[in-house]
């Protein structure tokens, strides 16, 4: 129906999360039809984009640096370290804007079914982090990373691989949190599914 180049562009686009032959075709339509300079734009951003963006060498954002700026923020607090599973989740909580600590991206979870294990997720990386030593006022070594808080999705995989993280974090002296899930803010009750009211229940706090 269409040239082989329309073709090619129509399926790059179907690689897009949540966007299927009709919406690629609407994209690559639009694209051609009306904005060639945005279309041109956008080639050149994401072919600048795959060549020099890789991941940080400390917490694996991604990033065009070796160390990203997160992590070269002299202010923010480098004793707490925030795991998550995506540099999205980095995004999300940043722009929540009440956390200031460092952040550890997993880009995953473990999964041994589909062969995810461990080493997969950075979990040697993050290990070496951990054990990481700084001397106290008295003199004596203790950890460099004062808690980790764990913010992995709540699902099977994701409280999987909080426990495995949360286990190995406890052997090398370091403390261990994990955020909170339950009821949204502005969400009624009655609308709310089981798992999450029972998270909800067991992370309650005293008023």
């Amino acid at each position: 129906m269409f040239s082989p180049l329309i073709e090619d562009l129509i399926r790059a686009l179907r690689c897009l999360p949540g966007v299927g032959p009709k919406s690629a075709q609407r994209m690559a339509m639009y694209l051609l039809e009306k904005d060639r300079d945005a279309a041109g734009l956008l080639a050149s951003s994401l072919q600048q984009a795959v060549e020099k963006v890789g991941r940080c060498s400390r917490c694996r954002t991604l990033t065009e640096q070796e160390i990203c700026a997160l992590c070269n923020n002299t202010r923010r607090d480098h004793s707490l370290l925030c795991v998550v599973e995506t540099p999205a989740d980095v995004l999300a909580i940043e722009q929540a804007g009440n956390y200031h600590g460092l952040y550890f991206v997993l880009h995953g979870h473990l999964s041994p079914i589909d062969g995810v294990g461990p080493a997969d997720i950075g979990l040697d990386v993050l290990g070496e982090r951990l054990s990481e030593k700084q001397s106290s006022d008295e003199g004596a070594e203790q950890p460099k990373i004062r808690e980790l808080i764990i913010a992995t999705n709540p699902t099977v995989e994701g409280e999987a691989t909080a426990q495995f993280i949360a286990e190995r974090a406890r052997a090398k002296g370091v403390a261990v949190s994990r955020i909170a899930h339950g009821v949204p803010i502005g969400g009624e009750l009655e609308y709310i599914d089981g798992g999450t009211l029972a998270h909800a229940f067991n992370s309650r706090t005293v008023l």
